[in-house]
């Protein structure tokens, strides 16, 4: 059942995260909030609780600051990213210290490409946070797909970065066909004319 509700939230994340603010925000806190819990080895209800926690505070706090949306939903996604990527080149036992560098580094540094390129930076970020969710959904939902969500060292690493990659790349090219007006798509091929 977690595996499925991860995997849920990250599809939307992954594939629809441009199209509302509210629920890339929602999608993105929970997200982090489960990978964060799922790094510190917590409980299943324990994980649903922090992921539910992390959703709400994300919204709040994107709420109450909307004028900076932009660079909040770009540091929640960052830092789903961060923590995605810290599982991948950490298999087994993760080096705290190196996790958290890693996923604070990429929340700042996504927080602020989100803020100079709005919807465009957005696009790239909620696609590649919610591909890592649905891995991790993936990994935990079906158990010949464990390595997705935790994989070891060597060609293990090397398919789960490959699938994310992919799983990535479907998602930016879906939410571009579904949401063109919200990226200007239409306007970009005009003045290219």
């Amino acid at each position: 059942m977690s595996g499925i509700a991860i995997l849920l939230v990250g599809a939307v994340l992954c594939f629809a995260g441009v199209g509302s603010l509210h629920v890339a925000v929602l999608a993105s806190g929970f997200g982090l909030g489960w990978l964060l819990a799922d790094l510190l080895s917590l409980s299943l209800e324990t994980t649903f609780l922090v992921a539910a926690i992390g959703a709400v505070v994300a919204w709040v706090a994107t709420t109450l600051i909307f004028k900076f949306a932009a660079f909040f939903i770009g540091i929640i996604t960052g830092a789903v990213i961060g923590a995605k990527l810290s599982r991948v080149l950490q298999p087994d036992d993760a080096n705290w210290l190196l996790s958290g560098i890693v996923i604070v580094a990429l929340a700042v540094a996504c927080g602020f490409i989100a803020d100079r390129y709005r919807a465009r930076a957005l696009l790239w970020l909620t696609a590649l946070g919610g591909a890592s969710m649905v891995l991790t959904g993936l990994g935990l939902a079906i158990p010949p797909l464990g390595f997705l969500e935790d994989p070891n060292e060597g060609t293990q690493q090397f398919f789960a970065t490959v699938i994310w990659i992919v799983v990535a790349a479907a998602g930016w090219l879906t939410q571009r066909r579904l949401f063109p007006e919200k990226l200007r798509v239409d306007d970009d091929r005009r003045a290219k004319r």
